[in-house]
């Protein structure tokens, strides 16, 4: 693991998009990788308050393991971009006192696989501090790095941890797909009172998306807890996040082609969840399919169900929920075993099937 990482080497929520200085810009739709986007983001919320800094491994003289922190070091220096050694609980634990003291750590973690060796300073720490402390001490802090499978990393790199950050009271938890998304709420988790985990996603990093005039805007934030509906259907809605909002819009496209309507919900938000956006849409199309590359047991998609089944929009359902998740097992190395294990277009395709042909008795 150590080989691996040295070569690479206050509960308000946000108000919403806000976009005042638009109108004065005259910029048009560019595309921005979703490292620059990120980048972006840091870089005007490290100009805009001077108690942001980053730490992390790496993220100072080499610029990033990913390049996500890329000129930072050189713009802000030392003092405010920080390189540690390895050691997350150690640096975790350090940043989570100095935002105890008003400051406003970015702990980027080289993966989220090992934010499990900070996993008490994340959740003793900065998660239940607030509530410990009867509201009088606050964590603005934001956990943020790669989340999920790369290729060809095998099982202790490939974990996807919504689910696992998600079920923790005092998080909040953001997955962002498109550059849009990557700027706005990593801009939002850092402005935000409390501890937010940003689950980004290694194999977008280098993806480019359009980014509006609004996007390019220091003012664009994203709340937390609303979804956004990528692509409007009619007979099934996919939810996804992440990574997997891709999929499901390639499997809208494949299913159009078959005369099925399919509406696309990107999560955005994982805690809190948009309960009304997953509840509105179920009772709109009557099918819900979800796709995540977590485990099945215990998954976002498992609490999707609860949601289905514990609200009026069980009523609207005209087949049982679907779930297309990750393979019960750790990540296998080789290619195609790891594709096998990983939801592909086809489970997806199979998924939405299902959902579409089956009707219920009356």
């Amino acid at each position: 693991m150590f080989a691996l990482r040295s070569m690479s080497k206050k509960l308000p929520a946000m108000a919403g998009r806000v976009s005042s200085s638009t109108a004065s810009r005259s910029f048009a739709t560019i595309d921005m990788t979703v490292r620059e986007a990120i980048n972006q983001g840091i870089d005007e919320e490290m100009e805009r308050d001077e108690g942001v800094f980053i730490l992390g491994e790496e993220v100072a003289q080499y610029q990033g393991a990913y390049k996500v922190t890329k000129g930072l070091y050189q713009k802000y220096g030392d003092k405010r971009v920080i390189d540690t050694p390895i050691t997350e609980m150690g640096f975790a634990g350090l940043a989570i006192g100095a935002a105890y003291k008003d400051l406003k750590p970015i702990v980027e973690f080289m993966t989220m696989n090992f934010s499990m060796q900070a996993i008490d300073q994340v959740i003793n720490s900065a998660a239940k501090q607030y509530y410990m402390s009867a509201g009088n001490i606050a964590c603005p802090i934001v956990f943020r790095g790669p989340n999920g499978n790369a290729a060809g990393t095998s099982a202790q790199h490939s974990q996807c941890f919504a689910a696992w950050y998600s079920q923790c009271p005092g998080l909040k938890v953001v997955a962002p797909y498109s550059s849009e998304d990557a700027k706005g709420l990593i801009k939002a988790a850092i402005r935000d009172p409390n501890p937010v985990v940003v689950l980004e996603h290694e194999l977008l990093y280098g993806t480019a998306f359009p980014m509006s005039d609004e996007a390019q805007s220091k003012d664009w934030v994203i709340p937390f807890g609303k979804a956004k509906i990528e692509k409007e259907g009619t007979d099934v809605t996919i939810i996804a996040f992440s990574k997997m909002v891709g999929l499901a819009l390639e499997a809208a496209d494949a299913l159009a082609a078959k005369g099925v309507s399919a509406e696309v919900i990107n999560l955005l938000s994982i805690r809190p969840l948009d309960r009304d956006a997953i509840i509105n849409s179920a009772k709109k199309t009557g099918r819900v399919v979800s796709i995540e590359t977590g485990w099945p047991q215990c998954g976002i998609g498992s609490e999707i169900a609860a949601i289905l089944m514990e609200t009026d929009a069980f009523n609207y359902l005209d087949a049982p929920f679907e779930r297309v998740t990750g393979a019960d097992v750790p990540m296998p190395y080789a290619t195609d075993l790891e594709n096998a294990a990983l939801p592909q277009l086809e489970d997806v395709i199979a998924a939405v099937d299902r959902t579409t042909f089956r009707k219920i008795a009356a």
